[in-house]
């Protein structure tokens, strides 16, 4: 089948060449291209000013990002074979990496299936289809999955916010089975209860599983500050391996109602306190209170959610920092994390750095990580690298 053509403007190919997988709107020939006359999701053989093929993907015209490419070869199909290939190879690599049923077998473009992110949990999928390119594809996707991951249930969180920026509706529905509203994860010894239709993203954060591991041989015999909790991930795994006493902090009441059921599930309810709040104002109320903690875990959401939103996210993430280390004790551990893809690795860590010489703390970077390897990094698209976290050690004076 003959895909209409998607020309670019001179010297605009350099990047996909490169590998990467995106065309911006700006790098479109507009004297050759018509972009208004495709639909949402059509699918387009791209090609440099010079006619060369670059490949085949799918186009939205309506969004920032014009074009997502499935394959650099411009004489493959996108169709079933090619999404069942790129699945089967998918679980392989997460089969080899996990020992159990518990991960991400989809990170979109570092699997080579942009725009679809699929969460395993058990026997139950949780897909989210963020491009109309993938959203006119979800027939065959569906199918796919069904075909190579076996599932008995798939639910579709198609309410993320990106979909807006696509044209695309929100909403979350079964597309096979019957989804439990709620399951239960397993990381290393602990068991986590959570929501699958309700919680935050597909329900659990399946990038921090390295971080949370990272943390554990520093936890025993202390007292250890979990913000940004959600369900616990990071200070229940650090009660379950000896910490005396573990404060949860969350905005959502609903979240740490999950856990506090989790510190019951895991037999550690009686190390575990949950406070209901606004981060900062704990820490700024911890902070006039005296608590000082050995261990201070501070994994917000995404304080940069767009490049325009840089300087201003980047200072969020210093006085975050500084408000962390003010409730720290001296010789205690810091994580500090950032799943802004915005925001590169060496600024986070010198926004730590400053926070510790704005509080006249001196400070070792002991550790780093990133996300765990069901969340590969396409080399050529460096914002599949987004997850950046540093462990450091306060010490008494700069």
């Amino acid at each position: 089948m003959s895909l209409p053509v998607i020309r670019l403007r001179p010297r605009e190919d350099r990047r996909l060449l490169a590998g990467h997988l995106w065309v911006f709107s700006n790098e479109i020939d507009c004297d050759a291209t018509v972009l208004t006359a495709f639909a949402p999701g059509d699918l387009v053989r791209v090609e440099s000013a010079r006619g060369r093929p670059l490949g085949v993907g799918y186009v939205n015209p309506k969004s920032l990002i014009s074009v997502r490419l499935m394959s650099a070869d411009p004489r493959a199909i996108i169709g079933r074979d090619l999404l069942v290939a790129r699945l089967q190879d998918a679980l392989a690599w997460r089969e080899r990496a996990f020992g159990q049923p518990f991960y991400r077998l989809v990170f979109g473009e570092a699997d080579g299936l942009p725009g679809l992110i699929v969460d395993r949990y058990g026997d139950t999928l949780v897909a989210q289809f963020t491009t109309a390119g993938m959203e006119r594809l979800k027939p065959l996707v569906i199918e796919a999955l069904e075909r190579v991951a076996r599932p008995a249930n798939i639910l579709l969180r198609n309410d993320t916010a990106s979909r807006a920026l696509e044209g695309l509706p929100a909403y979350v529905e079964a597309a096979l089975g019957e989804p439990p509203a709620e399951t239960t994860v397993v990381e290393g010894s602990c068991r986590f209860q959570v929501a699958l239709s309700a919680g935050q993203k597909t329900g659990w954060f399946y990038d921090q599983r390295p971080n949370r591991a990272r943390l554990l041989p520093y936890v025993t015999h202390t007292r250890v500050l979990d913000l940004f909790t959600y369900v616990g991930g990071f200070g229940i795994q650090a009660a379950a391996h000896g910490a005396d006493h573990v404060t949860l902090v969350d905005a959502s009441e609903r979240a740490l109602s999950y856990a506090r059921g989790n510190a019951a599930d895991n037999g550690v309810a009686g190390h575990v306190h949950t406070i209901q709040g606004d981060v900062f104002d704990v820490l700024r109320e911890m902070r006039g209170a005296g608590e000082r903690f050995d261990v201070v875990i501070v994994d917000p959401p995404a304080l940069i959610k767009r490049r325009k939103d840089y300087e201003a996210g980047l200072a969020a993430y210093q006085r975050l920092n500084e408000a962390a280390l003010a409730v720290l004790g001296v010789g205690g551990v810091l994580l500090s994390a950032s799943c802004s893809h915005h925001l590169e690795r060496h600024a986070l860590s010198r926004a730590v750095a400053q926070a510790a010489s704005r509080m006249k703390r001196g400070l070792q970077f002991v550790d780093e990580g990133g996300q765990g390897p069901d969340h590969p990094v396409h080399p050529a698209i460096p914002e599949t690298a987004y997850l950046k976290a540093f462990v450091a050690r306060s010490l008494s004076a700069s």
